[in-house]
C-alpha cells in the first residue's frame, strides 16, 4: 500500500519510511468505506476519491492485512475491519472521566431530571467524555462519547470558548481552521464575555431541534479549562426551570472541578 522512499539514519543504514501521500491516500481509503457501508467495491472508491484503481487495489490489500477493512464475500465488497472499532474504543476510554466526576454526573442525571453529559477539550475538538441518561431523560441524537460536537451550536462548547484565555482561545480558533473537518464560525466575543460572567452557557435548538441544553465549564486545578458539564432537556423544560438547571449545573461543575484537585 504505502509507497517508500529511503531516508539515511544513525549508522548509515538507510530505512523505508512512509511518504505523507500515502499515509493520507490509506485513510481516505477508510474514510470512504464507512461513509459507503458495507459492500463498496475498490472501483466505486476509485471513483469517489479519484485515485488510480491499482493504487486502491493496494491500499485495500494492506488495510485488509492490518485489519482495518475486511472483503465481504457474501455482498462481494469491503467494509470496516474490527481495528476501526479497537480505535474508537481506545479514544473513549481515553477521555472517560474519572469515577467521582461520573457520580456527580449520575447525580445531576437524577435529581434534576436530565440526560447530563461531560465534554473535554482535546486539540482542536470538543469531544464527548461521558453521558449518564435513560429513556425518560435520552440525550440528544447526535451526542456519542469520543466523538466531538460543534463549539458552537452547543452549550457545553460555548461554556468551554467563553472560559479559555485569550491566548490559549487564539490558539483553538486556529487549529480549527487548519483541520480538514474542523468548522467554527466567528468568535462572538461579547456572547462569551456574557457567559463567563454569567458562569453557564445556554443554547435552545441549535444543536438538535426541540432540545436545549445548559452547560458551566470544568477547570484543572491551575485554573485552565478542561472540559464542561451539561444537561440536555426540552426546550420546553428549559422555559419552566431554567433558573434551577443553571444553578444545578453550575454546582455540579464546580463540584468535578474540586474531583480533579489534588489532596
Amino acid at each position: 500500500m504505502l509507497s517508500e522512499e529511503h531516508v539515511p539514519e544513525t549508522g548509515g543504514v538507510a530505512q523505508p519510511r512512509a511518504t505523507g501521500t500515502s499515509i493520507i491516500r490509506a485513510l481516505r481509503v477508510v474514510e470512504a468505506v464507512a461513509a459507503a457501508g458495507d459492500g463498496v467495491t475498490p472501483k466505486a472508491i476509485a471513483r469517489r476519491l479519484g485515485i488510480p484503481l491499482p493504487s486502491v487495489y493496494r491500499v485495500i490489500g494492506t488495510l485488509v492485512e492490518e485489519g482495518y477493512l475486511v472483503r465481504l464475500q457474501e455482498v462481494r465488497g469491503y467494509g470496516l475491519g474490527h481495528r476501526v472499532v479497537q480505535l474508537h474504543r481506545s479514544l473513549a476510554e481515553q477521555v472517560r472521566p474519572s469515577a467521582p466526576v461520573r457520580e456527580v454526573l449520575h447525580d445531576v442525571h437524577t435529581t434534576a431530571g436530565a440526560a447530563a453529559y461531560l465534554v473535554v477539550l482535546r486539540a482542536a475538538d470538543i469531544v464527548v467524555a461521558h453521558v449518564d441518561d435513560c429513556a425518560e431523560h435520552p440525550r440528544p441524537g447526535p451526542m456519542r462519547v469520543g466523538e466531538p460536537v460543534a463549539p458552537h451550536a452547543t452549550a457545553a462548547g460555548k461554556a468551554v470558548l467563553a472560559d479559555l484565555r485569550p491566548g490559549p482561545l487564539a490558539a483553538f480558533v486556529a487549529r480549527r481552521r487548519g483541520s480538514r473537518d474542523a468548522v467554527l464560525p466567528a468568535v462572538d466575543a461579547p456572547e462569551l464575555h456574557r457567559i463567563h460572567r454569567r458562569g453557564t452557557a445556554v443554547e435552545v435548538s441549535e444543536y438538535q431541534p426541540g432540545t436545549a441544553g445548559v452547560a458551566a465549564a470544568v477547570h484543572a486545578p491551575g485554573g485552565a479549562v478542561r472540559g464542561a458539564l451539561g444537561v440536555s432537556v426540552s426546550c420546553a423544560d428549559l422555559d419552566a426551570r431554567g433558573p434551577e438547571l443553571e444553578r444545578v449545573v453550575r454546582e455540579a461543575a464546580r463540584r468535578a472541578t474540586d474531583c480533579a484537585a489534588p489532596g
